[in-house]
This record gives C-alpha cells, structure tokens and sequence, in this order.
C-alpha cells in the first residue's frame, strides 16, 4: 500500500494502478462504514484509492473540527488490512494553498435539510470532493447512504460538470442495536450511547407505518418527532419526509420518500435516515 501526501507523489503513484480504480473518500478515523465502502470498492474494481483529509471548509464556526476524531496510524492499518492500493493524505495546504479563491457549489439542493442548519457545509463538501475527484481521476466513486443529501449533491455535481465518474451509494452499516455508524459517536457517554438509539427507533417506527398503509408525510414525520421527543437525552433538531430525489419536504399522500433526521444526544449532533417506497436501501 502506498501513502502519499503530496500532488506530484499522487500523479506518479496513481499512474502506476491498475484500472479501473475506485475511490473511497474520508475524514478518517474509520469504522466499519468506512471499510465497507472499501470493500465495494474492492469488488467493482482493480485497484482502490483513499483519501484521508479532515477538511476544515466544511465545519462551521461553532463546529467540531478542532475535536474531530483522529488516528492516521490506525487508519492506515485497517486499510491495508483491506487491500488498498493507494491512500493520500494531504495537508490543508496542499488542499488550498496560499490565495486560494475558487469553490464549486451547488445551488438548490444544498440549501434543504442539512444545508439549512449548516450554512457553507455543502460548498466545502463539494469543492474538495471536485478537488479528490481531479487528483485521484477514478472510474468510480464511493459515499455512504449515511450521509444521504451529501449522496445526493455529488451525484448533481457530477452530472452537471461531466465527471466521468460513477458514484456508488452503498447502504448504511449499523450497530447490532441499530444506531448508524459515525466516528461522532465516539463522543457519546454510555448513557448518551444508549438514548443515541432513538434515531434508529424512530425512523423504523416511521417505516412500519408506511409499511402498514400510512402515506400522508405529516404524520410520518409526527410519529418520527414523538419518538425522539420521549427520549429525555435527545432534542431533535429536525425531522424529514422528503422526495428522494429533489430532497424537498413532502406534504400530503406519498408513494415514496427520504425519511431523515438530526438529533442532538448531549452535545453531540447525530443523523440518520431510510428511504420507504423505493425498494432499495439507497439512493
């Protein structure tokens, strides 16, 4: 496995692999979500490129960046344990060196749901995803249904630059319990680990429903916010009933929809999310 952490180490490492080459994208500090990106990764292609960069434009003022989990040498062992091929780790400064001034942005989608609770989250997601994307130059690329709007946005920016890029949205991992995978839940106590499975509760209380005959989104989304709200160390943040693919609220009869959420449990801000009426797991 090679590790490289500048441009000109990339270019001449990633022209020695094998195609086609799949690309996971992280902040690191990976848990098994990230490893199964990995390993789809794995299964499309000849060779796997990572990246590991904690990217500081996607973080708002009173956000987590300085406390964001991090681990480079524990990382770098469970990915060679998987058989990647080339991981980078670039520097904030090769990222955005001195002067630098253009973003990529994505108009209407980014200002729903989490974009209007963390204004400028989504121009610092897509820019260094457009920056990953020129320097590792892959056939593929990987992203969790974790994260479902950020799916989404790359996807948009995707299509609407003509990267000649696939992107592959792979389903959420869960624990045992059901609580979705996040290097943030290293941040809760025992106590706060236990409520953190409201989220999971509620959004599968919300798909029973769909399931047994309920299609109108206002409802939905009460039975996802009574939930949460009869967890005392949960205060939600929002909930969602969304069309899957505009990422807009629903109202009224739905055939199909977004389910997500953002919950704080303590201090920390948890998502979640299912889709009901696609027939998959993901977007």
């Amino acid at each position: 496995m090679k590790v490289v952490t500048t441009l000109e180490e990339l270019w001449e490492a990633r022209a020695q692999l094998p195609e086609p080459v799949g690309f996971v994208p992280t902040m690191g500090y990976l848990h098994d979500g990230h490893l199964s990106l990995v390993r789809c990764a794995k299964r499309d292609n000849r060779s796997v490129a990572v990246s590991i960069f904690v990217n500081p434009t996607q973080f708002g003022p009173n956000e987590d960046l300085e406390n964001y989990p991090r681990d480079l040498e524990r990382d770098l062992s469970l990915l060679e344990a998987e058989g990647v091929d080339l991981v980078w780790t670039p520097t904030a400064e090769v990222m955005y060196p001195p002067g630098f001034q253009t973003w990529v942005e994505v108009e209407k989608i980014t200002k729903l749901l989490e974009g209007k609770y963390r204004p400028g989250h989504f121009r610092g997601v897509t820019t260094v995803v457009a920056k990953l994307f020129n320097g590792v130059q892959p056939q593929r690329a990987y992203f969790g249904q974790k994260d479902a709007q950020q799916a989404r946005v790359i996807q948009q920016m995707v299509r609407d630059l003509n990267y000649p890029i696939e992107i592959v949205v792979c389903p959420i991992r869960r624990e045992p319990d059901g609580l979705a995978m996040s290097s943030r839940n290293t941040y809760l106590t025992p106590e706060q680990r236990k409520a953190a499975t409201v989220l999971y509760r509620a959004l599968t209380a919300a798909k029973k429903a769909f399931e047994q005959g309920e299609r109108d989104a206002d409802a939905l989304r009460k039975i996802m916010e009574d939930t949460i709200n009869a967890e005392p160390l949960a205060r939600l943040q929002y909930v969602s009933c969304a069309d899957p693919d505009t990422l807009e609220e629903l109202h009224g009869k739905v055939d199909k929809a977004l389910l997500s959420m953002a919950v704080f449990v303590g201090k920390t801000r948890l998502i979640d999310n299912m889709l009901v009426g696609t027939g998959k797991e993901t977007f």
